[in-house]
C-alpha cells in the first residue's frame, strides 16, 4: 500500500495561522566585557591593526600540571554533592587558612565559576546591594537580574573596590528611607576596573558601617594572588567582620583558566552563615546541580597549591605588573591622570584633563565617545567608564593589557620567564603602537592649544 503524504499545510503555516507574540523577551544586553571582542573581531576581520586591551582575560597559558588533572579525572561523568567535593572544599579551605582566614571545608561552597555563585547569593540573600563605582560590570547587572536595585557608592581616590564608609552609611538609610531593603554590599581587593587596592583603614571602616547597618559583605578577591607588590597583601573584610562576610575566588586570573568555570565560595561561621550555605545550595541545586567533577579534580589540585603552581602564579604576577606599569607609562605620558596599578592586569586612565580639547576637536564628550573613536579610528578595543559605573560624562576608561603578552604560547611563556617582559618585540611593539595612537589623539586634538601638565 502506498504511504500516503500529508497535505503541505499541515508541515507549514499559512500567513492567516501565525499569530505574533504580544511580547518580547527580556531585554538583556551582551556584558561590555564580552562585547567588546566581538568589536575587536570586527575590526580585525576589516583589516585594521587593532590592540585588543578590553577583555580581562589573564592571557597566559594552563600550566601543563592542571592539564594533566583535569585528564586524569576525564571519565568523571556522576554528577557529585551540590557544594562541591571533599576533596575540593578541603583544599578550598586550605588555601584560604594559609591566608589568615581558618576556614573549616563546610563552609565552603564550588560552582561553576565565582560569576553563578555571586548570582546564587545574591538570590539566596534577597533584598538591594549596594555595588562600588566603579566596579565590575557583572556586580549591578546581576542584582538587577535577580530582581534587586543595584545602589551604587562611589570609591575613595585611588583605593578602588570599596566604596566609601561615610557615603555607604548614607546611601544605605537613604535607600531604606525611601522603602527599600539594602541587605549586602559587593567589594573587589584588589579592584576590577581600577587595578588600585584598598587600603586596611578602609576596609575596617566598612566593616564597621556594615555592623551599623546589618549589611552582608560578599568579598571578591578573585585576584588575590595578583598583588603586584610581593611585600603587600589585600586585606580581606573577614578578618575584621567573619560573622557576615562572604568570600569568593576562582582559578580564572591567577592561573588563567577563565574557561574551565570553576570557583569557590567561603560563607560566614555561625548561624546565619550556615542558612546562608542551605540557601545557596538550594539556589545552585537548580541551576547548575554540581561544578563539573573533572573540573574540581583539577581545581582541588590548584587550590592545594603545590610548587609548580606556586610559580606559575609569581611568576604571572610579576608580568602582569610589569606590562600594567608601561601601558600606565604611556597614558601618562600623552596626558592622562593614571592611578598607578597596584593589583590583577587593569589600568584606568582619565582623559579629564584634554576634555576641552577632545571635544572641539574630535566632538568627544562622553566617555562612549572616546572608546568608540579609538575602536573606530585606531582599532584600540577598551571599555569605556560608564560600562563600570562611572558618570557617561567622566572621561574614563579600563584598559586591560593582559592580551598582549603574546599571540602563541611560546611568546606567552617568553613572557612570563623574562625578567622585563616589557622589553619583548611584541609587547614593545605593541607598546611602541599605543604610544602613536595617543600621541596622534592627542596632537589632533590639541592643535593650537597647550598639553595640560
Amino acid at each position: 500500500m502506498p504511504a500516503q503524504t500529508q497535505p503541505a499545510h499541515v508541515n507549514s503555516a499559512s500567513a492567516n495561522s501565525v499569530r505574533p507574540l504580544p511580547f518580547e523577551p527580556r531585554r538583556v544586553p551582551l556584558s561590555a566585557t564580552l562585547a567588546v571582542n566581538e568589536a575587536i573581531a570586527r575590526k580585525r576581520r576589516e583589516g585594521v591593526r587593532v590592540l585588543p586591551l578590553g577583555f580581562g582575560e589573564a592571557g597566559i597559558p594552563i600550566h601543563p600540571a592542571l592539564a594533566r588533572e583535569l585528564g586524569a579525572a576525564a571519565g568523571r561523568g556522576g554528577y557529585g554533592p551540590v557544594a562541591g567535593s571533599a576533596a575540593l572544599r578541603g583544599a578550598a579551605a586550605g588555601y584560604w587558612s594559609r591566608r589568615g582566614l581558618p576556614t573549616d571545608p563546610s563552609a565552603v561552597v564550588a560552582g561553576p565559576g565565582s560569576k553563578p555563585l555571586l548570582y546564587a547569593l545574591l538570590a539566596a540573600l534577597g533584598g538591594d546591594v549596594v555595588v562600588p563605582s566603579p566596579s565590575w560590570v557583572s556586580y549591578a547587572a546581576q542584582a538587577s537580574l535577580a530582581g534587586a536595585e543595584p545602589i551604587r557608592v562611589a570609591t575613595p581616590p585611588g583605593e578602588g573596590g570599596v566604596p566609601s564608609p561615610a557615603l555607604l552609611a548614607d546611601a544605605v538609610v537613604r535607600a531604606r528611607a525611601r522603602g527599600r531593603d539594602v541587605r549586602a554590599v559587593v567589594v573587589t581587593l584588589p579592584d576590577n576596573p581600577t587595578g588600585t587596592i584598598a587600603s586596611e583603614d578602609a576596609v575596617r571602616r566598612l566593616c564597621a558601617v556594615a555592623r551599623e547597618q546589618d549589611l552582608v559583605i560578599i568579598s571578591d578577591e578573585i585576584y588575590r594572588d595578583l598583588v603586584h607588590d610581593p611585600a603587600r597583601t589585600a586585606p580581606s573584610p573577614a578578618r575584621h567582620a567573619p560573622e557576615r562576610t562572604v568570600v569568593t575566588t576562582a582559578l580564572s586570573k591567577s592561573l588563567a583558566a577563565g574557561g574551565w568555570r570553576l570557583g569557590v565560595a567561603r560563607l560566614p561561621d555561625g548561624p546565619f552563615g550556615r542558612a546562608l550555605r542551605d540557601s545557596v545550595l538550594g539556589v545552585a541545586s537548580e541551576i547548575w546541580s554540581s561544578a563539573p567533577a573533572p573540573m574540581q579534580h583539577a581545581a582541588a589540585y590548584a587550590f592545594a597549591e603545590p610548587p609548580e603552581l606556586v610559580e606559575r602564579v609569581d611568576r604571572s604576577r610579576r608580568l602582569h605588573a610589569a606590562v600594567a606599569a608601561a601601558v600606565a607609562d604611556r597614558f601618562t605620558a600623552a596626558g592622562a591622570r593614571v592611578p598607578r596599578p597596584e593589583g590583577a592586569f587593569y589600568v584606568y586612565p582619565d582623559f579629564g584633563p584634554l576634555r576641552d580639547a577632545l571635544a572641539d576637536n574630535h566632538g568627544v564628550r562622553t566617555a562612549d565617545d572616546l572608546t568608540g573613536l579609538l575602536l573606530e579610528r585606531y582599532g584600540v578595543g577598551v571599555l569605556p567608564g560608564s560600562s563600570f559605573g562611572d558618570a557617561p560624562s567622566a572621561l574614563r576608561m579600563r584598559v586591560a593589557p593582559s592580551l598582549l603578552y603574546g599571540e602563541t604560547d611560546e611568546q606567552r611563556l617568553t613572557a612570563l620567564a623574562s625578567p622585563a617582559p616589557e622589553a619583548l618585540p611584541w609587547i614593545a611593539d605593541a607598546l611602541d603602537r599605543l604610544s602613536e595612537v595617543l600621541a596622534d589623539l592627542v596632537e589632533t586634538a590639541t592643535a593650537g592649544q597647550p598639553v595640560p601638565a
